[in-house]
């Protein structure tokens, strides 16, 4: 194993895509050195090291870049083989692939646009949610991942890790916004499998406190309401607004 040295994660404490990356280390049994980011105003760090998107989160391995949480998280899996988070089957590894695709895709904006609309705009995307999430119920009680207690099998692997850092943000907004995204009646198996990646130690160490994203997600969306209503909001608080949004929740962090 590497040096602590050698690893170096920038990220942001409510970014889901930060997460994704300091449990994939956390099951791989990797030290790490973590810097928090701003997301108005990035680090000269973050800069260097990620010119082209300019976010988070940047894995430095002994000072060499690697960007975008996916890509960062097979890179990680590539680089040690202890505790794989893929399949060693190509099929399987393909399959979850494409579901990764999936989430970023498909299932992650329309989380974003549940949180930042209203009236027919938002139960059309609570609709497209909950299609979204018929799919992975079909495919964890019929397809790919029948019988399996993760999508990794008996362990968390990539796709767990993927759809896992993110999922959190469902029961979040269902508070926040006064509706309902996963219904155990209507998604059981779904709803099973994520509380029991809820429920495992480095996932615990991993997801901040429930009600710190609470309180994170209701001053965003109080900015939002304030923004939508022509209420006066200095530019740094509207920049601050666009940037939490597309850090913790429609998927365009990395």
């Amino acid at each position: 194993m590497d040096p602590p040295s050698s690893l170096k994660l920038l990220g942001s404490w409510a970014d889901s895509h930060t997460h994704r990356v300091q449990l994939a280390l956390k099951l791989k049994g990797l030290e790490f050195e973590y810097q928090e980011e701003d997301a108005i105003n990035p680090s000269p760090a973050l800069l260097l090291h990620n010119p082209v998107y300019k976010k988070v989160p940047v894995l430095l391995h002994s000072d060499r870049p690697v960007v975008e949480s996916v890509i960062i998280l097979q890179y990680i899996d590539e680089t040690w083989a202890d505790n794989p988070i893929m399949p060693a089957d190509p099929f399987e590894r393909a399959v979850a692939r494409f579901w990764c695709h999936f989430a970023e895709d498909k299932l992650a904006p329309a989380v974003g646009a549940v949180f930042s609309s209203s009236g027919e705009g938002q139960k059309t995307a609570v609709d497209q949610v909950h299609d979204n999430l018929k799919l992975l119920e079909r495919e964890l009680r019929d397809g790919a991942f029948k019988e399996k207690r993760f999508f990794g099998g008996d362990k968390i692997g990539l796709l767990d890790i993927v759809l896992g850092c993110g999922s959190y943000w469902l029961a979040v907004f269902e508070e926040v916004m006064e509706v309902k995204l996963v219904d155990p009646g209507t998604f059981p198996v779904f709803h099973a499998w994520l509380k029991d990646f809820e429920e495992q130690n480095e996932v615990k160490e991993t997801i901040p406190a429930i009600d710190k994203l609470l309180e994170y997600a209701r001053g965003i969306r109080q900015m939002m309401l304030s923004l939508s209503n022509g209420t006066s909001t200095t530019a740094p608080a509207a920049a601050g607004t666009t940037s939490a949004i597309n850090v913790a929740v429609d998927g365009s962090s990395g």
